[in-house]
């Protein structure tokens, strides 16, 4: 797969089927329309694209501040790799990229992605004011010799509601793991490398992986989790804590994992942690021999839960 950082920058095999979008998560809705796309593209023989742009417009018109982000850029391509995509643009989008008028995006589509199907949502728009709505871009496909598609977003069976980044954003801030797992189609992951920490889960005997987050993503709600940790290609049971740790001495929010029945130094490794089953609220107790019979209990706990998730 290509991916590169720059629509200038890319160079498909061949003519494409681009879907255009912010794609963050990648969720159900985004993986119904890629899938799509991907079968379209081989039985054409043409290259499936996806140019997708970072940072979020959200971010840069001030709609949005802070931990955003379901995914890294560089998360959200592998994904799309995994889809079948073999060529991922991520875009700059700042004020520059902002005033393009739509016509002339297309022309850079059609001059350097060999456009010959544009796959968009519904409700899609670009360009300055999104001038270049459906309609708008349908009119420039007749004109200019490609193919306009607009999807229709995939929505939860169950109630009716459209899958969405931002429900799925909403779900992670209230704690709600069961929705955002069912909505993404797969187990929402926090990356890092580990680093050192104060020491003191070693001393409890329950050493943890204190991880290094990237400050853009967003986190769900403080509390403790059961889940997978992934170093590599290893596979662990893991118990993990994000939050501020109102036993010792609160302070800034960390995420520690601790993974069963492990027991060796991986600091500077890359370690994921994937979220399954939030267990309970982050709590103060009263003294250490508290928090290590809860430990004990929530260790246990997502023992039965993770066996029968394996």
């Amino acid at each position: 797969m290509q991916h590169v950082y720059d629509l200038t920058d890319a160079s498909p095999a061949g003519p494409t089927i681009v879907a255009v979008g912010m794609f963050d998560g990648v969720h159900r809705g985004h993986q119904h329309l890629i899938r799509r796309l991907v079968d379209t593209a081989r039985a054409q023989g043409y290259v499936p694209t996806v140019l997708t742009f970072f940072p979020h417009p959200d971010i840069v018109l001030g709609r949005a501040a802070g931990r955003y982000y379901l995914t890294t850029p560089e998360q959200r391509a592998r994904l799309f790799h995994n889809l079948g995509v073999e060529c991922v643009v991520t875009h700059p989008f700042n004020d520059s990229v902002r005033q393009v008028r739509a016509a002339d995006f297309v022309d850079r589509l059609l001059t350097y992605l060999k456009l010959r199907e544009l796959w968009v949502g519904t409700d899609f728009a670009l360009g300055h004011k999104r001038e270049g709505n459906i309609d708008f871009l349908r009119e420039q496909g007749a004109a200019k010799g490609f193919t306009l598609r607009a999807v229709d977003l995939l929505t939860n069976d169950s109630s009716g509601r459209t899958i969405s980044s931002s429900g799925i954003r909403e779900a992670l801030n209230t704690g709600d793991i069961t929705r955002a797992t069912f909505w993404l189609g797969r187990p929402y992951r926090l990356v890092g490398e580990v680093v050192r920490g104060d020491g003191r889960g070693r001393t409890i005997g329950f050493p943890t992986a204190n991880m290094d987050l990237w400050d853009q993503q967003i986190l769900p709600k403080n509390g403790v989790y059961a889940g997978w940790a992934r170093l590599g290609d290893e596979v662990h049971m893991a118990v993990a804590n994000l939050g501020r740790r109102p036993t010792f001495d609160g302070g800034i929010v960390r995420m520690e994992a601790h993974l069963l029945d492990f027991d060796r130094s991986i600091y500077g490794e890359t370690l994921a942690f994937e979220f399954v089953v939030r267990l309970r609220d982050e709590q103060r107790f009263d003294g250490i021999d508290a928090l290590v019979a809860q430990i004990r209990r929530d260790a246990a706990q997502a023992r039965v839960l993770l066996a029968g998730e394996a």
